[in-house]
């Protein structure tokens, strides 16, 4: 997948998958997720999954092993009132992100489109 500017990924993701729609998806399916603890609730892996979508468009496409890191130090700060860790929450951001990347078909392997040239 190519790397391009995060407001063109941002825009091609809203396109794609609306906020609502990958909400919606993963609330129906986080309970049978392998990763998912019993006894946690929606209200703890909602930040992971929103964190995930959110920071999918912010980082141009790039793939999730290669910003990992910066995800997991930034964490902290988008958990809200989740009783995750990072070591808990990491494979439903991971989750959400590959989601997104199933969704866009090589969407953005393409380079980016230029505007036409105005004529002098």
């Amino acid at each position: 997948m190519r790397q391009h500017e995060g407001k063109e990924v941002g825009a091609a993701v809203a396109e794609v998958i609306a906020p609502s729609e990958y909400r919606e998806h993963f609330h129906r399916e986080f309970r049978f997720a392998p990763y998912y603890s019993a006894g946690r609730e929606w209200l703890d892996y909602e930040p992971a999954y929103r964190y995930g979508y959110e920071r999918f468009q912010d980082c141009g496409g790039r793939r999730f092993e290669d910003i990992e890191a910066e995800l997991a130090r930034d964490w902290s700060g988008h958990r809200a009132s989740s009783r995750l860790h990072w070591s808990e929450a990491r494979e439903a951001v991971r989750d959400g992100w590959h989601h997104i990347e199933r969704s866009l078909p090589h969407a953005l392997d393409r380079p980016p489109r230029r505007a036409p040239r105005s004529a002098p």
